[in-house]
């Protein structure tokens, strides 16, 4: 397997990200990435090239046919290096979520489940009891009569 940046670059074209996605359903002769990539057969020999090059796929001869195939150790290499940015995008994403349905990001040393807490703190009272819905909050000034 070569550099990381050769993978990279190789799968940097959208025609050769095209021939990843036909040979991970399976080992194609040049031929059919040709027909199903519709591009011409030097051009796809040159993106080939690239991502053998990389270490992306692998060939074999079969009789007058070359067929290519992934090889799985650099797609496992790049997945490595993306789980950290995976973990980030999935707090994100989730952090994003609970702000979307109304639930407050957790303090530091709180819990992050809120389900059995209703009410926000300010609103308890001092011996732990939820003030009924009709209730002012401890901070709303008295209604003069």
């Amino acid at each position: 397997m070569s550099d990381d940046a050769s993978l990279w670059a190789a799968l940097a074209d959208p025609h050769r990200r095209a021939i990843v996605a036909l040979l991970l359903e399976r080992p194609r002769a040049v031929g059919e990435i040709v027909e199903a990539c519709g591009l011409s057969q030097p051009g796809t020999s040159k993106h080939l090239r690239v991502l053998r090059d990389a270490g992306l796929v692998r060939v074999r001869q079969d009789a007058q046919r070359r067929v290519y195939a992934l090889d799985p150790a650099p797609i496992a290499a790049l997945d490595a290096w993306l789980t950290p940015y995976r973990t980030l995008w999935n707090e994100s994403l989730d952090a994003l979520g609970r702000r979307l349905d109304g639930h407050p990001e957790p303090r530091a040393g709180e819990p992050s489940d809120h389900s059995e807490e209703p009410f926000p703190h300010d609103r308890r009272q001092p011996n732990g009891a939820t003030p009924p819905l009709d209730a002012p909050s401890p901070e709303a000034p008295s209604p003069k009569g």
